[in-house]
């Protein structure tokens, strides 16, 4: 994770919260010219006012396509450092730098560039949930969106590493036939799902459908009836004639499923522990509040170094090309 603008043990001036944060973020935005860019595992308030909710890939196409002058991000760091990426002449806000991603860091550099140098030959294929620096050291970037339509892109000759996730590099393997050499990340989220706990919910409900995120291990996507990115789920539940679902991903998306479909019911796949990690820890760091903080100091701002965003970009940018 790069320095930013505002180191991570510096406080802001914050003062007095308005007593109408919605109007308050809107009339900031409007100072700002800001656009608000929310994943779908946001706080239901943070959706709610957000210009745009979207899964990676189309956070990082709206990125790549606004006139706003200011970006603010309400996601994790590797979600605002790819809007920095895309828009290194725009001030990019991130409402909470320890927003971070189990999955960005299970793949640290040193280690990567010595994976990468144990392949010679290989392409680098990685999934945006990674740091800037990972980026700058792959070929083409994907997202679960994509993945699948990426590798099947590449001759078949070429081989390919596949980092960070291995579950939806075992994913992506299964659906195109290729051998992939995996780099052994995964996100803590969707590592947590019990089996045990889908089968028994089925059993209570049997008319529900279960669909999964492709980064859930093998145990639990065998038990989906549909796999996909979060807003492939979202699109299914809208379409399905099912009127229960069983939703194995971040709960976040819950909040969007109910609005487009406010007849049908969402239940949360369980944890193997009775806890809350199902939900991510990292994208519920940001709130309302902070959102406001972020806006009104202008900071924390993400700064990165011109090399790596420069090579960083390029594998971005094919993937956007891959991807029409």
């Amino acid at each position: 994770m790069f320095t930013t603008a505002l180191a991570l043990n510096e406080k802001t001036e914050q003062g007095d919260l308005p007593l109408d944060l919605f109007a308050a973020i809107e009339n900031l935005k409007k100072e700002l010219n800001a656009v608000i860019l929310a994943h779908y595992y946001q706080e239901p308030d943070i959706q709610d006012i957000a210009d745009f909710i979207g899964d990676s890939l189309q956070l990082a196409k709206a990125a790549a396509h606004t006139n706003a002058d200011v970006i603010v991000f309400a996601g994790v760091h590797f979600m605002a450092e790819t809007a920095k990426i895309l828009n290194p002449d725009k001030m990019v806000l991130l409402p909470d730098l320890n927003a971070g991603c189990s999955l960005a860091d299970s793949c640290p550099k040193e280690a990567f560039a010595a994976f990468k140098a144990a392949h010679p030959n290989h392409l680098v294929v990685s999934y945006i949930n990674c740091s800037a620096e990972i980026k700058a050291m792959s070929d083409i970037i994907c997202t679960s969106s994509n993945a699948v339509k990426i590798v099947q892109q590449i001759p078949k000759d070429q081989p390919i590493i596949f980092a960070p996730d291995r579950n939806l590099g075992r994913y992506v393997m299964e659906k195109t036939g290729r051998d992939l050499v995996l780099w052994e990340g995964s996100c803590v989220v969707h590592e947590t799902f019990s089996e045990k706990k889908i089968v028994q919910l089925k059993i209570a409900h049997p008319e529900a459908e279960a669909i999964a995120h492709p980064e859930c291990e093998t145990s639990v996507l065998r038990h989906a009836s549909f796999i996909g990115s979060t807003a492939a789920l979202l699109k299914y539940c809208q379409q399905s004639s099912s009127q229960e679902f069983i939703v194995a991903t971040e709960p976040g998306i819950i909040h969007q499923m109910q609005k487009q479909a406010p007849d049908k019911r969402f239940i949360p796949a369980p944890p193997l522990n009775n806890c809350a990690c199902n939900e991510c820890p990292f994208m519920r760091l940001n709130t309302l509040e902070k959102l406001y903080y972020v806006m009104k100091n202008r900071s924390p701002e993400i700064i990165l170094p011109e090399n790596i965003r420069r090579a960083a970009l390029r594998p971005i940018q094919r993937m956007l090309e891959m991807s029409l």
